[in-house]
């Protein structure tokens, strides 16, 4: 298994295990960035291979909402992140090399045109305000993730084709194997073939990995590309006694997802609930401890 790319688990619901509210988490690039550091330090120890940035959320719809500047947060984020894990080996990599960095840029929770009023070249001038100021961080990749919506996704990686950088895309998906819009894994593959600069496509979030397993079947029959699994293990519930716990346990999530290999997934990791005890966990099943 050494030719699997090993991912980190969830940002955002880790960073609120550790700050003990719900606040927005690209907000802690500027309010806490020690645990935005640490985070990602930890999933390194972990043995994640690949490690996003804490930008997923911040776009320029909600930083006018609370006041910041997108360009300052996610200038920041890369900067966090470089400190973190530049250099570092992860824990068990078979390729001894340092942590990949990657841009996380997630949806908009504006809608496109026409069942929005959202216009296309709006979106974009969107989407190229995030890239400008993460790629001047020198990421390895870019990752469009957890989107429902194609045609925003066609739009963001449109204007990732103006930088040269390996693209990723993933969406998330119901159980019925299509998106909220209506996006089946076929509609992805078909759509972003085009775009050269797409180096992997797959699923992230929404579902835990049992119930995602068809759909990952589903991207290996249509696409040749390597495959992302990324899935949840649940939103972490908090006990009286401070103790949290999630749909998916440590052992039941490692379980269901390692099988995923079998049908080609390349890049695996987890999504919400999921922190560095979990990749831990898969690192350790992988056989590299």
């Amino acid at each position: 298994m050494d030719n699997v790319v090993l991912l980190d688990g969830a940002v955002g619901t880790s960073l609120w295990e550790k700050s003990g509210n719900n606040d927005p988490v690209w907000q802690y690039n500027l309010t806490a960035p020690d645990i935005v550091k640490e985070l990602a330090v930890e999933y390194a120890d972990a043995g994640a291979e690949m490690i996003l940035s804490n930008t997923f959320g911040i776009n320029r719809i909600v930083a006018d909402k609370f006041g910041y500047d997108v360009t300052e947060v996610v200038e920041k984020a890369m900067e966090l992140l470089h400190e973190a894990v530049d250099g570092r080996i992860p824990a068990g990599s078979p390729s001894a090399e340092p942590v990949k960095t990657i841009l996380s840029s997630g949806p908009l929770t504006a809608i496109l045109e026409p069942y929005g009023d959202l216009e296309e070249d709006e979106c974009a001038a969107i989407y190229n305000e995030i890239l400008k100021a993460g790629v001047a961080g020198k990421p390895d990749y870019i990752w469009f993730q957890t989107f429902i919506d194609l045609n925003m996704m066609e739009v963001a990686v449109k204007e990732a084709a103006k930088y040269d950088i390996p693209v990723f895309c993933s969406l998330s998906f119901a159980e019925v194997g299509k998106t909220m819009f209506g996006n089946s894994p076929e509609d992805v593959a078909e759509r972003l073939r085009p775009y050269e600069q797409v180096k992997a496509i797959g699923l992230n979030c929404s579902l835990g990995p049992d119930k995602a397993m068809g759909i990952v079947k589903q991207f290996r029959e249509c696409t040749d590309l390597p495959i992302i699994f990324k899935p949840n293990a649940g939103i972490p519930i908090t006990a009286a006694d401070g103790s949290s716990s999630t749909l998916y346990d440590i052992d039941t999530f490692v379980r269901e997802t390692i099988p995923a290999i079998e049908y080609g997934v390349k890049y695996i990791g987890g999504c919400c609930g999921t922190n560095p005890r979990y990749i831990e966990a898969m690192r350790k099943a992988l056989g590299r401890d």
